[in-house]
């Protein structure tokens, strides 16, 4: 058989395998294709499965159950000015973190922010993290309550109103963006 027909039949077999999948199970089935086979034959290895995590998510668990997390919150320099900033606030202030633990911008971003709010060291600033799935949806509904597209999403809320968002990514810092919001 050519590898051009193998390729074909290994590759539709994977589309229509992950298309009767539940999508909880078929998120990332860890399948890629690899050139250093006979041509590009799809494979699938468990070393390439990722972790999603739904629901409310502690702080600690993102770094001890993800690749890569530990490693952003450790190495993050924060911009010591702005921590100031935030250590000083007196006033509760209430943040939600939409996050997906699949996501590429949120491996980068969590865990500074986590970093962030460890050396802001302020009681009066609580973050609640939200993991959601590739449907952007976790199964108590948590997220539903905030009107969302991109992730991370960084709500910044005061008694109940909001003040202010990071989608994405930060326009200068999430420091920068933070202390902007929080003006």
């Amino acid at each position: 058989m050519h590898n051009n027909v193998r390729t074909l039949l290994a590759t539709t077999a994977l589309f229509f395998s992950t298309q009767m999948l539940p999508m909880a199970a078929s998120a990332n089935p860890g399948c890629a294709f690899e050139k250093d086979q006979q041509g590009f034959i799809a494979t699938c290895s468990e070393e390439k499965q990722e972790v999603i995590l739904t629901g409310i998510i502690q702080p600690q668990t993102l770094t001890t159950q993800l690749p890569g997390y530990a490693e952003g919150f450790t190495n993050y320099q924060v911009d010591a000015q702005a921590i100031d900033v935030l250590k000083a606030i007196k006033q509760p202030i209430q943040i939600v973190v939409i996050i997906g633990t699949w996501c590429p911008d949120c491996h980068r971003e969590t865990p500074h922010f986590m970093r962030i709010i460890e050396a802001a060291a302020n009681p009066n600033i609580e973050v609640e993290y939200i993991g959601v799935d590739r449907n952007k949806q976790d199964p108590e509904g948590l997220a539903a309550k905030y009107a969302f597209s991109r992730i991370p999403t960084f709500i910044v809320k005061q008694q109940g109103n909001e003040l202010g968002r990071i989608v994405e990514r930060p326009q200068a810092t999430l420091e920068a963006d933070l202390v902007e919001i929080l003006k």
